[in-house]
């Protein structure tokens, strides 16, 4: 399976899990990472970059993990918006401040990969415009953090 992550997992990994106190999980994401079994999309990598944080200074150094989408994938970030409550995935402040919007950028690199996983930290609500909604829509995979732990079978 090649797991999608949108940044709030990327930004919960590195702002609770420490290297020097969870090693076997950094050696393990590390690897997945080397193994393009984990990537991202541009997008995301924007919305991280320029914190000046280790975070920023790890996407910085990986940025061949952060694709650029396809035609495929644009052509499915527009099937996504012709769903009017879908279009609320890009909210009114980003429209308004120019800044960037990874989330149907990310469902559409997991739908483009035959095995591919959304990996979020966002929950599904009830009529809401949130990644687990849209891809329970489309019949996307998708897990938090703690679900993608469990279904690599790591143990800490």
């Amino acid at each position: 399976m090649i797991y999608v992550f949108d940044s709030s997992p990327l930004i919960d990994l590195f702002r609770y899990y420490y290297p020097d106190r969870f090693p076997s999980l950094w050696e393990n994401f590390d690897a997945l990472v080397s193994e393009h079994r984990i990537i991202s999309v541009s997008e995301v990598r924007n919305e991280l970059g320029g914190h000046g944080d280790r975070l920023s200074d790890w996407v910085k150094g990986h940025r061949e993990s952060f694709l650029t989408p396809t035609t495929d994938e644009l052509r499915f970030v527009a099937e996504i918006f012709k769903i009017t409550h879908f279009q609320m995935l890009v909210r009114k402040k980003e429209q308004l401040q120019g800044n960037p919007v990874a989330d149907p950028f990310v469902i559409a690199k997991a739908q483009a990969l035959k095995e591919g996983c959304v990996v979020t930290q966002e929950v599904k609500k009830p009529n809401a415009a949130r990644i687990p909604n849209v891809c329970e829509h489309f019949d996307i995979p998708c897990l938090n953090l703690e679900a993608f732990m469990e279904n690599e079978k790591w143990r800490f």
